[in-house]
């Protein structure tokens, strides 16, 4: 197949441009000067009959013509990157793109990630963290590991493991706790789900009328232990993924009383095809639950 000339200068001046909505910008990204920037888009633009930008006094906007042409060019270029970046030093490398939630990247994944490695050293690992809400379509991932009931729409879970809730503060807090009711007196840390204390008071038998719901939410557990470990509250966190912190007695569990709200879950997109590289995550991480 005999392809035209594409204008890869161009595009890559519009792509750029686009992401920024400023040649300025662009030209800082692409190490070249702003009239470059908007020369290679003009002739672009001339090959094409279209604008592709509205010039404004403060930056650009992105016309219809440049909307419908920027995904492709973005994914083509993406596309480009990652292959490249597979090839290094004659071999090829497999690259696996991860999506994480930060608690169990933390507490489980990154403690058992050079036994990965070792196991398969030409899979690169491209890890990301979120706090449970993530795009994989958008964001290109062959798999999330993500917290919940493991129903999402178009997509494959397989259970990892249950992840139990229960406080945790440091000693000093710890030493005023003689009973779940104490806990009322206390700065409560929550994650996003308003549910998780309300749940746990009545697991250990303390009244509706005894319960104090105010506190401080956090978007992750990360955050809220790290506050915990300040002594800023008694956090509702899974020990399981602290265990660290328990072990070294920066942090104690008062009381034995824990709550499921849920699963660890290991999933991808119905619609994404399994590569090599996905297979051997898989089996793996499922090979550790076993451990």
């Amino acid at each position: 197949m005999v392809r035209p000339f594409l204008p890869l200068n161009g595009l890559r001046a519009f792509e750029a441009s686009a992401r920024h909505l400023s040649f300025t910008r662009a030209a800082i990204e692409l190490c070249v000067t702003q009239a470059a920037v908007s020369q290679q888009v003009k002739g672009l633009e001339k090959r094409l009959g279209v604008a592709l930008f509205q010039r404004l006094p403060r930056g650009l906007k992105i016309t219809a013509e440049g909307e419908a042409l920027l995904p492709t060019v973005t994914a083509s270029f993406d596309q480009m990157a990652a292959t490249l970046d597979r090839i290094e030093a004659g071999q090829v490398r497999e690259l696996l793109f991860l999506g994480v939630v930060g608690t169990f990247a933390v507490g489980w994944l990154l403690p058992r990630l050079a036994d990965f490695q070792r196991r398969h050293p030409f899979i690169d690992l491209r890890i990301s963290t979120n706090n449970n809400r993530v795009d994989p379509a958008a964001e290109g991932l062959d798999f999330t590991i993500r917290f919940g009931n493991g129903s999402w729409h178009g997509t494959q879970a397989e259970r990892l493991f249950e992840a139990p809730l229960s406080p945790l503060c440091i000693p000093k807090l710890a030493d005023d706790l003689q009973s779940p009711a104490d806990l009322a007196g206390m700065t409560l840390l929550r994650s996003y789900r308003t549910d998780e204390w309300s749940t746990w008071f009545q697991a250990a038998g303390v009244p509706p009328a005894a319960q104090i719901n105010a506190g401080i939410v956090f978007d992750s557990s990360v955050g809220m232990m790290e506050a915990a470990l300040q002594g800023l509250g008694v956090a509702l966190a899974p020990p399981s993924m602290f265990s660290r912190h328990l072990c070294s007695g920066a942090i104690v569990q008062p009381f034995a009383t824990v709550i499921s709200l849920g699963s660890y879950w290991l999933t991808r997109l119905q619609s994404r095809p399994v590569t090599p590289a996905m297979h051997a995550f898989s089996d793996w991480i499922f090979s550790e639950m076993e451990r």
